[in-house]
C-alpha cells in the first residue's frame, strides 16, 4: 500500500488540513463522540453555549445541539467544515468557516470544547490559543476537553508536559477536573487526559 503524500506542510495554513481531509487521512478523528464529553453532557446541570474551535468532522455538533445546548463549531479548513455539515444534517447551520483568532462568536461562549486543536498548532503559537480562550470566556465559564501529552519535537500533535500545560493556562484558568481517556485513538492512546479548566 503506498503512503499517502502531501504537498501543504504548513499547519498554520488551511490548506494543510484541507488536502488532508480531501485526502481522507485523519488519524485524529475518532468517528463519534468521545465517552468523557457525553458523560459531561450528562451531568452538566444546565445546557451551555459552546464554542467548538477547529471542529474538524464535528461529531460533537450534533451530540450537544441535540442534548438542547447552543453549539458553534468553527473551522479554517473548508474541507473540514464540508465534512462536518454533511455529518450534522439539521444541524448544518451550526458549522462555519473562520478562523479561530478572529472569529467574534453572536453569543459569548459558557463553554469552549477543545479536541486536537491545541495540539494542531505549533507551540509557538499556543500562547495566542490560550490569550483568546482567555478572551472569549467570561470568569467562571470553562474550558473543558481533551489535551496531548508527548515531548516528541515533532508534530501535529505536538505535544505539551504537564508542567508545560499548567504554566501556559494558570494564569488565566482553574483546573477543575482531570481524568484518564479510555477512547483514544491510536495517535492519542495513553498520552491525552480530559480536563475542565475553569476561567478565573
Amino acid at each position: 500500500m503506498m503512503a499517502t503524500t502531501f504537498d501543504s506542510r504548513d499547519p498554520m495554513a488551511p490548506e494543510f488540513w484541507s488536502e488532508r481531509f480531501e485526502k481522507q487521512f485523519t488519524p485524529w478523528d475518532l468517528g463519534g463522540v468521545p465517552r468523557a464529553l457525553r458523560d459531561f453532557v450528562a451531568r452538566s446541570p444546565a445546557p451551555l453555549a459552546t464554542l467548538i474551535p477547529g471542529c474538524g468532522t464535528g461529531y460533537e455538533v450534533v451530540h450537544l445541539a441535540e442534548a438542547g445546548w447552543d453549539v458553534t463549531a468553527i473551522d479554517f479548513s473548508e474541507a473540514a467544515v464540508a465534512a462536518a455539515q454533511a455529518a450534522a444534517g439539521k444541524w448544518a447551520d451550526r458549522i462555519l468557516t473562520a478562523d479561530f483568532f478572529t472569529f467574534a462568536p453572536a453569543r459569548a461562549p459558557q463553554l469552549i470544547y477543545e479536541r486536537a486543536f491545541l495540539c494542531a498548532l505549533p507551540r509557538a503559537r499556543w500562547p495566542a490559543v490560550v490569550q483568546r480562550w482567555s478572551e472569549l470566556l467570561a470568569p467562571g465559564a470553562l474550558l473543558a476537553g481533551f489535551f496531548y501529552f508527548d515531548k516528541s519535537p515533532k508534530g501535529p500533535p505536538f505535544g505539551a508536559s504537564e508542567e508545560e500545560l499548567h504554566h501556559l493556562l494558570a494564569t488565566h484558568f482553574e483546573r477543575i477536573e482531570d481524568a484518564a481517556v479510555s477512547d483514544s485513538v491510536p495517535v492519542f492512546a495513553g498520552k491525552e487526559r480530559w480536563q475542565v479548566w475553569r476561567r478565573k
